[in-house]
């Protein structure tokens, strides 16, 4: 087991690894820049460094001043959480160069998977379906048409090396591909410092599901089910459920069994998600993150299992120490995203948090940095909690969500539990009707009035 871990993140998830660790023994090492000095994780830690100014390309990016801050305290690993370097292979590689365990899957793999023509490639190699559309990058607008003319539109075009929506356009028709081709590529260049882009045909309703998997050093792989992430506002996941309304228990195990089998025919080692659309009974795989989740949190409330505790051991090269058939699923679970926005506009809102007092009771969970008087940086992500709550059924989930919300208090700041509070009240939330496009569609009626 490792003596001291570096967890090279901040906020809320730089917290719940720091906790995962504590209860296994290990010290921790905070990184921090300038503007997280009063952050949580850096005053419970065990040692803090400071590692730049603000600015995340100056610190939480700045691979020789983590590498550093690894060597002077010693640490055997270093974890990079969600976001900022966690899917980095060549960070990955120089952790592993220096002489550090790396708490994640093998560079390679997140070289491969990273790239989402490459990772389609691998999958469909190995028997995972795929939405139709382009075999590789399309360099051209002639040969986007082709394509496009091929599997017919509506198509969507996506960033080869994006996520979050950028680098994403949907096109109706040739001549909205045009400009859709255009812009998609300006902005994964500028999102990610490559243009290329791939073409998929464009699904009308589909539900984003994905599948929770671990692997360990000795080719052992488990799924712990999946989780519905189709409320979603501009490709950002705003809700989180787990297990999905929308499926029967045949095709919760088929789709389960196909990342599994997928994940251990790649050897893959170290949580990871696959994520895929539902529509009309069929998955069709678009994705995998070679990270923990933002929402694993809903996964581990109906497994029991820690997650992050799983990830760090097999990190040392330990086994699972259980099968599939171990794995036990009970009741139901679900995450609000909390960030400091304005819930109508989506404007931001850093500042000082004047009172910060956290629902509780049997079944909820919150996984937040805050406390009164803490101010929220202007310079990282919104999220500044995740509420998850838990239930026997679905429906005493939705009531123990509906009153957490209402007691949970961030003055100060713009909150989106507003906006939570509406969603869940929704008929279509409640009876689970709902798919990617649902979010932005009742936005729009609302504003309609």
């Amino acid at each position: 087991m490792f003596d001291k871990v570096l967890i090279a993140n901040r906020g809320e998830i730089a917290l719940r690894i720091h906790r995962a660790c504590r209860e296994m023994g290990i010290k921790t090492v905070a990184v921090h820049s300038t503007a997280d000095a009063d952050a949580m994780h850096v005053r419970l830690a065990d040692e803090s460094v400071c590692i730049g100014p603000p600015s995340a390309k100056e610190s939480y990016l700045n691979i020789p001043a983590i590498l550093s801050a690894a060597s002077i305290t010693g640490a055997d690993a270093i974890h990079p959480g969600i976001g900022f370097m966690a899917e980095n292979a060549q960070f990955a590689d120089m952790v592993i160069e220096h002489g550090f365990a790396w708490i994640g899957p093998t560079p390679e793999h997140i070289r491969v998977m990273g790239d989402k023509v490459s990772a389609k490639k691998t999958v469909i190699a190995r028997g995972l379906p795929c939405v139709p559309g382009s075999d590789g990058p399309v360099d051209s607008f002639e040969t986007a048409a082709a394509v496009a003319d091929k599997i017919q539109y509506p198509v969507l075009i996506k960033a080869a090396a994006g996520g979050g929506g950028k680098g994403m356009k949907v096109a109706f028709s040739k001549e909205e591909l045009r400009e859709a081709y255009q812009l998609a590529r300006g902005e994964a260049r500028a999102a990610f410092g490559n243009d290329e882009v791939y073409l998929e045909k464009y699904l009308a309703n589909p539900r984003h599901i994905e599948v929770q998997l671990l692997g360990d050093h000795h080719g052992n792989v488990v799924h712990f089910g999946e989780r519905d992430c189709s409320i979603q506002r501009r490709h950002q996941k705003v809700v989180e459920e787990a297990p999905s309304p929308a499926l029967n228990a045949e095709e919760r195990e088929k789709v389960g069994s196909l990342a599994a089998r997928t994940a251990k025919l790649l050897g893959y080692r170290g949580v990871g998600t696959m994520e895929f659309l539902y529509e009309d009974g069929q998955f069709y795989f678009i994705e995998m993150n070679t990270r923990l989740q933002i929402e694993h949190t809903i996964t581990e409330m109906i497994t029991g299992v820690d997650l992050v505790r799983e990830q760090i051991r097999v990190a040392t090269g330990a086994p699972l120490g259980y099968t599939q058939q171990d794995i036990r699923f009970h009741g139901h679970s679900i995450e609000c995203r909390i960030n400091a926005e304005h819930p109508e506009t989506f404007l931001p809102s850093p500042g000082q948090v004047k009172q910060y007092h956290a629902p509780g009771g049997l079944g909820v969970r919150v996984d937040s940095a805050l406390y009164d008087g803490y101010r929220i940086p202007p310079h990282y992500d919104s999220m500044i909690a995740k509420l998850i709550v838990h239930g026997n059924t679905r429906n005493e989930c939705l009531m123990r969500l509906r009153r957490a919300l209402e007691e949970f208090v961030i003055t100060g700041v713009d909150t989106s539990i507003p906006l939570h509070q509406r969603i869940i009240a929704e008929p279509d939330f409640i009876n689970g009707d709902y798919d990617i496009k649902w979010m932005e569609g009742w936005m729009k009626r609302l504003q309609e009035g």
